[in-house]
């Protein structure tokens, strides 16, 4: 153990991320004994050892030192390339972290401003309208924004996370669009608060993760028109009044509480209801019910596109990516993963974290699918499909929530 080693097979021969690490573990000396290879290349520069034994006790396997020089020179050097991913996930994790502290903040300040509502809306509507600022701000500063899934550990607070989540993705959408600053925020402030009116119905209403009575879900579907007398009171502008009464309105005109069709539904409230309707299909009351991101945008686009504009519809899925964050992949050469970020250029090639079956949690990698040629997704995975361990390991299933964060730190070189 401590040796840095160099296998010379290709990835698909064993199940280490990189055919170059350093041996941690008694179990991956095991495995690498039961590889079938005649020999070992070690990197005694990249050591933590002096010397190995000139063989693997038990097996047949001579070890040779690696002259790096030469090795480098023919393109079999792993030092860059580990050296390079092990600093993409450190940086990958810090920015990780940083965006959980974000999230939760956020929602913190979200939970603030939902119990001002009655007491002092003008200063529930300005604490909304400086956080959605924030975000926009940044999102509009940096061109390298990406869509970062973090874990949601909500709990009874659910509510204040899917209003950050329907804000944040329908900032991102308004931003794809291409429309202007203004209409930006107005979105994302109406986003914002578009389930407030959901505070004037019981909890056992709006919490119940079973079938509601007819009387219920009429009493439900008020949560509309008491958003926006609550609108009102906090003197939100016009335009944010109307996401808040039309975020359940549909296309086809199957939508509540006006029924309306097309175009007589406000753009800014067109794009919530998508966002709306993802956010709800991943993390719906009952966990048991939740869809992965990659199901819930099939969903939306395979079996409910006419309830949406086609065009914003459209726009969204592209933005997330055919694998958006949070799905869990089997890649073409069987490792397992999740999804971190989309690639914009390319959405059938996002990065993904890969699972460690010998390293676990702290062994895993990043990976770049669009710098791996042939290497691809061959299955996105529901979470219950993934072995418990890579499950625990790639903090799988639950609730997903995402914020906004740079690219940056994945910058190569």
């Amino acid at each position: 153990m401590g040796m840095y080693v160099h296998l010379d097979l290709s990835w698909m021969a064993h199940p280490f991320p990189q055919s170059s690490f350093k041996i941690r573990s008694v179990e991956q000396i095991a495995i690498i004994r039961g590889l079938g290879l005649q020999r070992v290349q070690w990197f005694p520069r990249l050591s933590e050892v002096d010397a190995p034994k000139p063989a693997l006790p038990g097996a047949d396997v001579t070890v040779v030192p690696a002259v790096e020089p030469l090795a480098a020179a023919v393109g079999v050097d792993p030092a860059q390339p580990a050296v390079e991913s092990a600093r993409r996930l450190a940086a990958e994790r810090e920015s990780s972290r940083q965006c959980q502290r974000a999230l939760n903040e956020g929602a913190r300040k979200v939970k603030a401003l939902s119990r001002a509502l009655h007491a002092n809306p003008a200063a529930a509507r300005e604490q909304g309208q400086a956080l959605v600022t924030e975000v926009v701000d940044e999102m509009l500063a940096r061109s390298d924004l990406v869509i970062r899934v973090m874990a949601d550990t909500a709990g009874n607070e659910s509510a204040y996370h899917h209003a950050l989540n329907v804000s944040l993705l329908s900032l991102m959408l308004a931003k794809v669009l291409q429309l202007p600053r203004p209409v930006i925020e107005l979105i994302g402030l109406g986003a914002l608060f578009h389930d407030i009116g959901k505070f004037e119905i019981p909890d056992r209403i709006t919490r119940a993760t079973g079938p509601l009575t007819r009387p219920e879900t009429t009493l439900l579907q008020t949560h509309a028109a008491k958003g926006v007398a609550l609108a009102r009171k906090m003197a939100l502008s016009p335009e944010a009044q109307k996401i808040i009464q039309q975020h359940h309105e549909h296309a086809d005109g199957t939508g509540y509480p006006a029924k309306l069709q097309g175009t007589d539904i406000a753009l800014p409230a067109r794009i919530v209801a998508v966002v709306n309707a993802y956010d709800n299909l991943c993390n719906p009351l009952d966990a048991r019910l939740a869809l992965t991101p990659h199901e819930a945008l099939a969903l939306l686009w395979g079996r409910r596109r006419s309830q949406f504009d086609e065009k914003v519809l459209g726009a969204f899925v592209r933005s997330m990516g055919v694998y958006p964050p949070g799905t869990a992949v089997r890649l073409s050469d069987g490792r397992l993963g999740m999804v971190t970020t989309v690639n914009s250029t390319q959405p059938l090639k996002p990065w993904v974290m890969l699972f460690d079956p010998v390293g676990g949690r702290d062994g895993s990698s990043l990976l770049d699918l669009q710098g791996e040629g042939s290497l691809a997704i061959a299955k996105a995975l529901r979470p219950a499909d993934v072995p418990p361990l890579a499950r625990e390991a790639l903090a799988l299933g639950g609730r997903v929530a995402y914020h906004v964060g740079s690219e940056a730190a994945r910058a190569k070189g």
